[in-house]
């Protein structure tokens, strides 16, 4: 009888989406084949202390619970606490936003030298940051709204007039988003469609990144799409939100029980335009070149049906509300099996990687 495969999951991290991840590690944990794999929770607290087993178990039923004595540590300093547990054969990040699915702790372990589950260093890096999808989807040929970048310093510039809201109104015009260009969940997005509403929805988005994008508002509805593999990767039908009362999808509408979104699986649109957002996401997973999972989200635009590509996002959420695993559950991949997809993709691409070389011979 073989071994069984030890997987450890980590979840929570120092980000705006930290108890998202603990709602979707939960599900995970739940959900996993227990016959092929043993799960090893990791919780990263709020604080960035990498908590003990006991711990990390208590919390996927307990979001809401602290460690007694944290101590004062940085980040996972205390990562040499993972001595104590089992030798981990694969690793299940499900740390969303800033640190889990911009590159760092997929950079963590490549250094471990360890397989792991989503995308690689590249890949999460680029589509963590909105600016650098767009540009690649563009070089794609995918349509995205336009946008223009705002850096920190040319923020803080007293004189510089291109940062105003009359400048971008007559640039991308009056109705606005304004969002962070590195951040998930809807976290710091606003909806502008005047000078005052601009002030302040700078000023919000930049309490949570340097970069700040200002974009034209694509009128229209929310349609997203699943991708799952590495060279060959296999793309799931179509979903889409139908929203009831915000001008977009906020983050309380993604995630909170009394959300007054709902998800439309499969959405009830027209073959072409259900094919078109197939195809873009295709080829902006690949231009992003993500590897094991990605959630492609996109605009239908009112006025003229076309699809807009809004985000990538390379760690979605495996909360029982998410997109991701619904969307694949109605394509025949119930989410037990998908974990186990994701898990063997993990380890499949570490085996191709250990094959390359990495020095002069």
């Amino acid at each position: 009888m073989t071994s069984k495969i030890k997987v450890g999951l980590i979840f929570g991290g120092n980000s705006s989406e930290y108890e998202v991840s603990i709602q979707s590690a939960h599900n995970i944990f739940k959900a996993i084949d227990t016959n092929k794999f043993d799960v090893y929770p990791m919780w990263m607290t709020n604080d960035g202390y990498l908590a003990d087993d006991a711990d990390s178990r208590k919390v996927l039923n307990n979001p809401k619970m602290t460690v007694e004595n944290p101590h004062k540590v940085a980040n996972i300093s205390n990562i040499t606490e993972l001595k104590d547990r089992p030798e981990i054969d694969v690793f299940f990040p499900i740390v969303h936003g800033n640190l889990g699915e911009d590159g760092s702790l997929q950079g963590l372990f490549r250094v471990l030298n360890k397989p792991f589950v989503g995308d690689d260093v590249l890949a999460a890096a680029v589509t963590m940051d909105k600016e650098m999808t767009k540009i690649l989807a563009q070089r794609a040929g995918v349509p995205v709204a336009d946008w223009i970048a705002i850096k920190r310093f040319e923020y803080d510039e007293k004189d510089n007039d291109k940062k105003n809201y009359d400048y971008m109104a007559t640039k991308l015009g009056k109705d606005l988003f304004v969002k962070p260009s590195n951040q998930g969940s809807s976290v710091g997005v606003s909806h502008v469609t005047n000078a005052q509403e601009y002030k302040n929805a700078l000023a919000e988005a930049f309490k949570y990144d340097d970069k700040v994008l200002v974009e034209e508002t694509v009128h229209g509805s929310e349609v997203e799409t699943a991708v799952l593999g590495n060279d060959k990767p296999i793309v799931a039908g179509v979903g889409q939100i139908i929203n009831a009362s915000d001008s977009f999808y906020t983050y309380e509408n993604k995630y909170n029980d009394n959300s007054t979104s709902t998800l439309q699986i499969p959405a009830d649109l027209p073959e072409g335009i259900v094919e078109t957002v197939r195809k873009n996401a295709l080829k902006v997973y690949q231009a992003t070149e993500c590897s094991g999972l990605a959630r492609i989200d996109f605009m239908l635009r009112n006025k003229d049906q076309k699809i807009i590509l809004t985000e990538v996002n390379a760690l979605p959420g495996f909360t029982n509300i998410s997109m991701y695993p619904k969307l694949f559950e109605e394509v025949g991949i119930p989410y037990s099996e998908l974990i186990t997809r994701l898990i063997t993709l993990g380890k499949e691409r570490f085996d191709h990687k250990q094959t390359l070389l990495h020095k002069h011979e």
